[in-house]
């Protein structure tokens, strides 16, 4: 069985405790219009071409079947590109290749404190193959998934005996506004977050603020809602929104359009989780 990866990340220490390694998988069944990780939505294989140095020759124009509308992932750009401005993203590995090579950094990880993050894209997206890999990776050292909460329950409830940490995303809670900026029924979310919140597994809440979205004052307040009696809640973590999150658009092929003012400064509201007593963080 295969896993279909887009990067690894080594001597991570934002995605868990401690040191850590970062995998990060293909595919993504949410479209937020934020995302600066645009290579990660689609499960598709395809090829990023950086604009910086870029001769405008015309050569992976030229060569290319589809005249790069539509990536098959031939690499045939790659290697015609004079100053190697182009590259795939997207590899499907053995998973049992994957856990050994893993495995060798196992020791390190360990005597820092640390493990291996399983991230996306949504790593759920390959609910099989991402359990196989979490069977082989048990008790090898601290294992950690980054989700949306976007799956069935009953997968949820398959990756959770593996795992000793979930980090779990918080973004918009209103219905009709995630469905907006989202693209996505957030009930099938809340629902995974009111189930792990019965479970013994710890949980680490991940806000990214989206200024106007989802660092409003409604928007927070809705989310400590969700959280106050939530007895395995470690923190919740503040991820500032990241102004440069549509630069690898350009590389897709793809215009980036986030839907809201980028030039508001995000607003944390650090009080309101003081007030709720929930430890909160900025990231």
């Amino acid at each position: 069985m295969k896993i279909r990866i887009f990067s690894i990340e080594e001597f991570s220490v934002y995605d868990g405790p401690g040191i850590r390694t970062t995998v990060f998988l293909k595919g993504c069944p949410l479209n937020c219009s934020w995302c600066h990780s645009p290579e990660g939505k689609t499960y598709d294989i395809v090829s990023l071409r950086s604009p910086n140095g870029c001769l405008e020759c015309g050569k992976c124009f030229q060569i290319c079947p589809n005249n790069r509308e539509k990536c098959i992932a031939c690499g045939k750009c790659i290697e015609v590109c004079p100053r190697h401005l182009i590259r795939l993203s997207g590899e499907d590995v053995e998973i049992q290749d994957l856990a050994d090579t893993l495995s060798k950094n196992v020791d390190i990880l360990n005597l820092n404190n640390g493990g291996i993050t399983f991230s996306g894209g949504e790593p759920l997206l390959q609910i099989e193959a991402l359990t196989k890999l979490l069977q082989l990776m048990q008790g090898k050292t601290h294992l950690a998934l980054q989700t949306s909460g976007y799956t069935s329950l009953q997968n949820f409830q398959k990756v959770l005996p593996y795992l000793d940490l979930v980090l779990f995303d918080m973004k918009i809670m209103d219905h009709d506004l995630a469905k907006k900026f989202e693209g996505i029924d957030n009930s099938i979310i809340l629902n995974n977050l009111e189930y792990l919140k019965t479970t013994s597994t710890p949980f680490i809440a991940r806000v990214p603020l989206i200024p106007t979205v989802i660092d409003t004052e409604e928007n927070i307040l809705a989310i400590i809602d969700k959280l106050k009696d939530a007895k395995n809640l470690i923190a919740v973590e503040l991820l500032p929104y990241n102004k440069y999150a549509g630069s690898k658009y350009k590389m897709c092929g793809k215009q980036y359009q986030p839907g809201f003012d980028e030039s508001i400064p995000s607003n944390p509201h650090l009080e309101l989780f003081e007030k709720a007593h929930i430890k909160a963080r900025m990231l």
